[in-house]
């Protein structure tokens, strides 16, 4: 509720000069806005949670007596773990499948009432077939891509086909494209082909949404998407590849962080001290932020030095499930 307070209070203000339909801010965008951040903050809720309950039981001494009854720990910790798995598995399923269709809702409701016009500048990227192609700049308001270059190569590296118009024009959600005030080359074994051409329509192998794409494009594609998504951007030589490639792995790796916010939870909770849950809810806040910090820092790692995004995104688990097991060992004491 706080986060769709902010975000009413920072895009109004768009929403009417765009006049965007009652129904679609509510059902478009605040409905899938809350399945997004719900499930983003379901580690946290689980974690405070922990800390809220194990608090009160420790408080009225009902965990001491668990502890020396002659059972083994494990069976203490069984019913944390239990309802962890639960919402974990809950939560990996809603992270891979439901939350990117819910974007892919939401992204669309804000690029028609909210986002500026997308601007694309000096594009390259080679296709697979020996393709490449270029083009000076893209303007999402009109649709044009000016300066649109295609390129062809043979096995040996040797020019096939080349193309050069003054713009472009993709016919939406298709390979279509229509060429303005073009020439063109087609290259012979002993000679070459030259002709110029006022229009021309035509397809290719790719769109423009294959080429001109916001960064957060990746959230509304789904495992299977995203996975295959991630091996075209890398034949073209995407510079977004990592930011992708973070995308996939933390879907995975936020669920199984309640695992760990668990049983740091109950470690932190399970002492009786002097405050009660205000201690232990700041105690465990503090955590949190500290777990959101690495992780956002490995990610800058990632995506400015080249630090591998699968280690970026699960050695703050790795490092904070080394640190949960001794707040556990050390909570016995």
């Amino acid at each position: 509720m706080f986060a769709i307070v902010f975000d009413v209070s920072e895009k109004l203000g768009d929403f009417i000069s765009n006049q965007a339909p009652i129904e679609k801010i509510i059902f478009d965008y605040y409905v899938n806005f809350i399945i997004l951040y719900g499930n983003m903050f379901t580690s946290m809720i689980v974690f405070l949670s922990v800390i809220w309950f194990t608090t009160i039981m420790a408080k009225d001494t009902e965990i001491i007596p668990i502890w020396f009854s002659g059972k083994p720990l494990s069976r203490y910790l069984r019913p944390y773990f239990i309802s962890a798995t639960i919402l974990m598995l809950f939560s990996l399923g809603i992270n891979h499948f439901m939350v990117p269709r819910a974007n892919k809702v939401r992204l669309a409701f804000e690029e028609q009432y909210y986002r500026d016009a997308m601007i694309v500048r000096d594009y390259h990227a080679e296709f697979p077939n020996n393709e490449s192609v270029y083009f000076s700049n893209y303007n999402t308001s009109d649709g044009r891509v000016n300066d649109f270059t295609f390129q062809k190569w043979s096995e040996n590296q040797k020019p096939k086909f080349f193309l050069k118009t003054r713009y472009a024009l993709n016919e939406p959600n298709s390979k279509n494209w229509v060429l303005h005030d073009f020439y063109e080359k087609q290259f012979y074994p002993d000679s070459i082909s030259i002709r110029h051409i006022q229009e021309l329509d035509t397809t290719f192998d790719f769109s423009i949404s294959d080429m001109a794409q916001r960064e957060n494009t990746a959230e509304t594609m789904t495992y299977s998407e995203l996975k295959s998504f991630i091996s075209r951007e890398r034949l073209k030589g995407s510079a977004f590849v990592p930011l992708y490639e973070i995308e996939l792995h933390q879907r995975t790796s936020y669920p199984f962080a309640a695992y760990i916010l668990t049983l740091i939870g109950v470690s932190v909770a399970s002492q009786k001290r002097r405050g009660g849950i205000g201690v232990n809810i700041a105690i465990g806040l503090g955590i949190v932020f500290v777990y959101i910090f690495a992780m956002k820092m490995l990610t800058v790692a990632a995506l400015n030095v080249g630090f591998p995004p699968l280690l970026s995104v699960w050695i703050p688990n790795l490092f904070f499930a080394i640190a949960a097991v001794f707040l556990f060992r050390y909570s016995q004491k």
